[in-house]
């Protein structure tokens, strides 16, 4: 797993993570998502050893990334996908990655083609698309057969197929029992990628939570569709109901079963009974509405 511990990374007089503490455990995808100057990058990069922390801890395993003898056994990173040679071919990237960590060939054949990159392997790099170079990296982090993988905003260039692509990726990791630790900005997706959600907003832990609970947290309403609209209304507001008409009735302070139960006890029948969340795009902005440094307004 991948463990930060009252992290702190300063920017001379500009502080970037601020006593940050969370775990991307073992067996899940966990969400890393903040508005942009967050922190997140900052965060990733202590975790590879790429910034020196002045405070706290970011281990991988129980370890600091550089005290790790062949790290990409270990942990399996993505941060940048622009960040290669574009001199050289894509299988003489990987397999020169591969022979600095004493990983065989073979393993390099196996993870290009795990990316869907074989029929392009010994084109130069510099002739690739965004899209290209981001399953070019995705293919490096994954050479080592590692325990915990981290990705910042892997879906970059990609086109839908190849979102779906990593979306299923991503969870099949998890589910093979590694940590995986995604940024994004897309919160649609991760909705339906991420088990947990670790929010941060100028450095600081904001939410630390399963995606359900999320989801619950900010339950919205329940829209109710009735036989009898306006008697219905009544006996909600006289139990503590909030009720507003729309194509329904949209019914806040009120589970979804009590609502139930106060129709059948009255005689209305119902045809409709859904509770509504906010998507995880309105939690996200709810949660950072005073973090966020750039606003257009």
């Amino acid at each position: 797993m991948i463990e930060v511990n009252d992290l702190t990374v300063r920017y001379g007089d500009a502080t970037a993570v601020d006593e940050l503490t969370f775990v991307a455990k073992a067996g899940q995808v966990t969400g890393f998502l903040g508005p942009n100057g967050a922190g997140k990058s900052t965060t990733m990069r202590a975790v590879l050893g790429l910034e020196a922390p002045h405070a706290g801890t970011a281990l991988v395993a129980g370890r600091p990334y550089a005290s790790l003898r062949r790290p990409l056994l270990t942990l399996g990173a993505l941060l940048d996908a622009g960040a290669v040679h574009g001199g050289r071919t894509a299988r003489a990237h990987v397999a020169c990655v591969a022979r600095s960590n004493g990983i065989g060939l073979a393993r390099v054949e196996e993870v290009i083609d795990r990316v869907g990159l074989t029929s392009v392997a010994h084109r130069r790099i510099a002739r690739f698309s965004l899209g290209m170079k981001q399953r070019l990296g995705i293919a490096v982090a994954l050479l080592g057969d590692p325990e915990a993988l981290m990705f910042d905003e892997p879906v970059n260039g990609l086109d839908p197929e190849g979102v779906r692509w990593i979306r299923e990726l991503m969870r099949a990791l998890a589910a093979e029992g590694r940590a995986v630790l995604v940024s994004s900005h897309l919160m649609a997706e991760m909705a339906v990628t991420a088990d947990h959600v670790v929010v941060v907003g100028r450095g600081r832990l904001i939410a630390d939570t399963a995606m359900a609970d999320l989801a619950e947290r900010y339950r919205r309403d329940v829209l109710v569709h009735a036989a009898d609209p306006a008697a219905l209304a009544m006996v909600l507001q006289a139990n503590g109901g909030v009720v507003r008409a729309e194509d329904g009735l949209a019914v806040t302070g009120l589970e979804a079963r009590r609502i139930g139960e106060l129709a059948l006890a009255h005689g209305i029948a119902l045809y409709e009974l859904t509770p509504r969340e906010a998507s995880l795009e309105e939690a996200f902005m709810e949660l950072t509405d005073d973090s966020r440094e750039y606003v257009a307004r």
